[in-house]
């Protein structure tokens, strides 16, 4: 059989398993699919998304009876290759979600898709959180937390996955299905796996009989290590099935699937003493690690002085910072108690150990939660630091290990010896020295042989001072993947190799789950399948593939996210350098536009979670902006230069829309629109789309104004949506509120035909973005009699894109710019009207949906203020994020805004409010469109609560 009728047969085996919807073998899809974290690329044959635990059975069965390998994935935030393959994918993030907690917050029942965060989320209320707190927890999944045996800054060894696991409901290859905490669980896995079973009592008691194996055993477990399979449950338990239970944790889905699992929270201890203590050098630094521990410190971050130097220019970063010498160290310390009453102790405890350290500068601890984001932001910004000035066609590589605590000090010198040895200058070092365990960062290019030669002698020369020098691990948290495989045998020897050998070969014989994983015969295959890097556009060539920005994407579920287009364009470069392969080129060009950029909604969330700050959006503007001819260009600016004409134009359209669904019913707008799009038009009519504005604005009065208010266009054109009490618009409930608050403000006469440029800047047109936002930074100078009133502005994403376009500004009018004060109306209701306003009636519940604008400008805190000052519950949905309807693009593309609100909406839907609220009236119409209830502006919500009793 042809390799193409083994595609297709494939294919249509998956096909029959799980749909056709939910298989993806298209040449843009795979090569989405086929970069993790790591620093390696392997190309799926076919991208599955399972549902259920019998679409996973069915699926083991169709890897035997295909002989395709199989890999699980989650959120592929993997840092050693562990969620890449070359044969079936199967992602297990989007519909394993599920959270239950458990025994008032005691313990908490998850699957395997569920994001970290989400669990601490749920377990708030309780005061629990999960144990392991990697640096990735607002991204990476249970899955993969459970499958890498994670850990993270404060939970060391005792708190990590493996020690606060309950059970775990998982499916072997064999299509067996065991929960261990049903009371006859090991029971059923006798009978179920009888060959497993005995396997495991007997590799048991071998390792038990060989006392010095077992020793290492137990010695190796008391600080972190993840390098190989977690052979201490040998140790720790007796019954198969709790051995293998625990051996799961950490085998990195090469032995079964994890459907479920049960895990103990630990204490949540919101009490912090926090304090960064600089050392004249490394081994000092980690010389004073003890004492500290020894004292209570929760955390111990260190920091070599590349690491300091790193970040020395970073805003908020201390200016004393670039004054230490060469060689300098610091630790980052930090004590943590469980209430307030905690705190005197906490703090004499802080610096009762710090008294006998040798420091330069001296100790100072600080409970004040601004200055300890500050010190924890210096912390978190060394890895981005490296990224953020990595050469073209480099990656960024982060190395974990971990030494014996009373080594450390020697170890962490020695390391960076290794790195002056082998030319890696920009190489840093930091990490969580409480257990012993370093990070290093180097950026390497794999672009030719001298480079990969180079990374090779550097990772021999690790290995050798590791396991050793100093018998530490050559894999602390980040599990040991394909990078550290070969050397299995180096750290434990061969005795302890042959039990994982034969523990693989006795659940998967076949090598087909995950292969190449922790186990491999290559002594070379850490470089193997290395990921090409090729430079591109310069808004994204930073990237590091990280996946960090993933789940901030609205088109997240629906085409690529952020990581996946830059990975494809990447791909894309490198073809169209080397000319391999013109055909697989043609079609990811001929994809790319639907998939890369028209669902692309440019809310630039990504950039609040990127290390390096890109906004991936910025990638889709360039290429719209290519996209479009001059003549189009000429067209987009004509428009902005008669935007005044172009207001009324669209009342009229609105208006006209409406009348005529009200004569002839809801599905003839739609059906017209959908016929005009063989002419050219674009945009979807809805039943949500709003009415039109009232043409004429409030009248004001420019004497005695506090503020100007700049009613964004999209206020003067759009109304109410269908079903929406009518009683006020927008900007009369502003003016109201603002009267009522004896803070009133003036609409200037002349705000017709202004516009803040949003609208041009998301589709590319660059000429008519910058002459209207010049022109309203003109107008705003105006009105504002040279910036001595403020400016309010009453739609978020317009005040957003107002604040954010200096760049775009003429030198006169960036002067102007900085002199002005332009305030978004969630910041004006909260710290300007509030506390001049008298709440006369609270509503019960209301729900927000804090528009990406809002948490770009960090003013969520000012939205909930409102709310929460109106209403006796408030909800801010877990899930809530980009609803994708982008200025216009829900009109046009209905498919973003239904993918992106549907985690969102679910939850909303669970339980009835009194009130939905935004600060965008296209995002309320994309939230309403989802949830099937009107949201409206949180100005409603304030103006109804502050209304004078006798008018209620």
């Amino acid at each position: 059989m042809s390799t193409a009728a083994i595609a297709t047969s494939l294919k249509e085996a998956l096909v029959a398993i799980v749909g056709p919807d939910r298989v993806l073998d298209r040449p843009v899809d795979l090569i989405a699919f086929a970069s993790d974290a790591s620093f390696y690329r392997l190309i799926p044959k076919a991208v599955v998304f399972a549902g259920s635990v019998d679409e996973v059975r069915a699926l083991f069965r169709l890897s035997r009876e295909f002989q395709v390998p199989m890999t699980f994935r989650a959120a592929g935030t993997s840092l050693s290759g562990q969620s890449v393959s070359d044969g079936i994918l199967v992602e297990v993030a989007r519909n394993w979600r599920g959270i239950q907690v458990l025994e008032g917050g005691a313990k908490v029942k998850v699957q395997p898709g569920v994001i970290g965060a989400h669990v601490n989320h749920a377990l708030r209320p309780y005061r629990a959180k999960m144990g392991p707190d990697p640096a990735s927890i607002n991204t990476c999944t249970v899955g993969g937390i459970l499958s890498n045996n994670s850990s993270g800054m404060c939970c060391g060894v005792t708190q990590n996955a493996y020690h606060t696991l309950e059970s775990l409901t998982f499916v072997l290859p064999s299509g067996t299905v065991i929960d261990t905490a049903a009371a006859d669980a090991d029971a059923r896995f006798r009978e179920a796996e009888p060959a497993l079973a005995e396997g495991l009592l007997k590799l048991k008691a071998d390792l038990e009989a060989n006392q010095p194996l077992a020793q290492r055993v137990r010695a190796k477990y008391k600080m972190k290590n993840t390098t190989g399979y977690s052979l201490n449950a040998f140790i720790d338990y007796n019954r198969p099935v709790d051995i293998f239970r625990n051996l799961l944790v950490g085998s990195e889905g090469t032995l079964a699937f994890i459907a479920e699992a049960v895990l103990n929270s630990v204490p949540d201890l919101p009490v912090k003493v926090t304090g960064f203590l600089i050392f004249s050098d490394l081994h000092a630094a980690c010389a004073a690690i003890v004492p500290l521990r020894d004292a209570g410190a929760a955390a111990l971050e260190l920091l070599d002085r590349a690491s300091l130097r790193s970040v020395e220019n970073q805003a908020g970063t201390p200016p004393t910072i670039k004054t230490l010498p060469e060689g300098a160290a610091a630790l980052l310390v930090e004590f943590q108690g469980k209430d307030e009453s905690a705190r005197a102790e906490l703090e004499r405890l802080a610096l009762a150990a710090a008294a006998g350290l040798t420091l330069l500068e001296p100790a100072r601890f600080t409970h004040d939660p601004v200055e300890q984001a500050l010190m924890w932001k210096i912390r978190s910004g060394t890895f981005p630091s490296v990224g953020a000035v990595r050469a073209r066609g480099t990656t960024v590589l982060i190395e974990d290990v971990a030494f014996p605590i009373e080594k450390l000090a020697d170890a962490a010198v020695d390391l960076t010896k290794l790195f002056v040895k082998h030319r890696y200058d920009e190489a840093i070092l930091f990490g969580h020295a409480k257990d012993g365990n370093l990070h290093f960062v180097i950026t390497q290019s794999f672009n030719d042989q001298a480079a990969v030669d180079r990374y090779s002698a550097l990772i021999d020369d690790v290995v050798e001072l590791v396991v050793k020098k100093y018998d530490g691990a050559l894999k602390a948290e980040h599990g040991t993947g394909r990078n550290m495989a070969p050397f299995v045998e180096a750290e434990w020897g061969p005795e302890a190799k042959a039990v994982m050998e034969q523990l693989k070969a006795l659940v998967d014989p076949q090598r087909l789950l995950n292969p190449g994983v922790i186990l491999n015969a290559d002594p070379k295959c850490h470089l193997s399948d290395l990921k090409p890097m090729p430079g591109v556009e310069e808004e994204v060539d930073k990237c590091i593939e990280c996946g960090y920005c993933e789940p901030k994407c609205p088109s997240r579920e629906l085409t690529l996210t952020p990581r996946q287009r830059i990975v494809v364009r990447r791909e894309m470069a490198r073809l169209e350098t080397n000319r391999e392969d013109p055909a697989l080129l043609s079609s990811l060009r001929e994809a790319f536009p639907y998939m890369a950029l028209d669902t692309c909604a440019v809310d630039g969330l990504c950039a609040t979670a990127c290390p390096v700050g890109i906004d991936t959006g910025q990638l889709t503007k360039r290429f719209r902006r290519a996209n479009h001819s001059r003549r189009a260009q000429k067209i987009a600016l004509s428009v902005a230069r008669n935007f005044a004409s172009v207001e009324p134009a669209m009342r009229l359209a609105l208006r006209s829309g409406h009348i005529v669904q009200s004569l002839f019913g809801p599905k003839v707008m739609p059906f017209i629109t959908r016929a005009m799009k063989a002419f050219g038009a674009s945009h979807q009519w809805s039943p949500e789309m709003p009415k039109p504005a009232k043409a004429a604005l409030p009248v004001t009065k420019l004497e005695g104004a506090q503020a100007i208010y700049f009613p964004a266009c999209i206020s003067r054109m759009m109304g109410h949506l269908p079903g929406e009490p009518e009683e006020l618009s927008l900007v009369e409930a502003l003016v109201k509120v603002a009267e009522r608050a004896a803070y009133p403000v003036h609409i200037p006469f002349d705000v017709e035909g202004t516009c803040c440029g949003v609208p041009f800047s998301s589709k590319g047109y660059d000429e008519a973005h910058r002459y209207t936002v010049n022109h309203a930074i003109e107008k705003f100078w105006e009105w504002s009699q040279q910036g001595r009133l403020a400016i309010v502005m009453d739609t978020s994403p317009c005040t957003y894109g107002v604040i954010t376009s200096r760049g775009y500004l003429t030198p006169e009018n960036q002067a102007r710019f900085d002199k002005l004060k332009i305030i978004d109306s969630t910041a004006f209701a909260n710290d300007v009207l509030l506390p001049r306003l008298k709440v006369t009636r609270k509503v019960g519940s209301v729900v927000l949906h804090p528009v990406c604008s809002v948490t770009k400008m960090n003013l969520l805190p000012q939205l909930e203020g409102v709310a929460k000052a109106c209403a006796d519950k408030v909800l801010v949905p877990r899930d809530a994020g980009c609803c994708g309807f982008a200025g216009d693009r829900g009109f046009t593309h209905a498919e973003l805004t239904a993918s992106a609100t549907k985690h969102e909406a679910r939850e909303v839907k669970t339980q009835s409010f009194d009130g939905y609220y935004a600060s965008s009236r296209t995002c309320e119409v994309g939230m309403t469109r989802s949830t099937g209830q009107v949201y409206r502006s949180f100005l409603y919500l304030l103006e109804s609560a502050t209304r004078p009793e006798a008018s209620k």
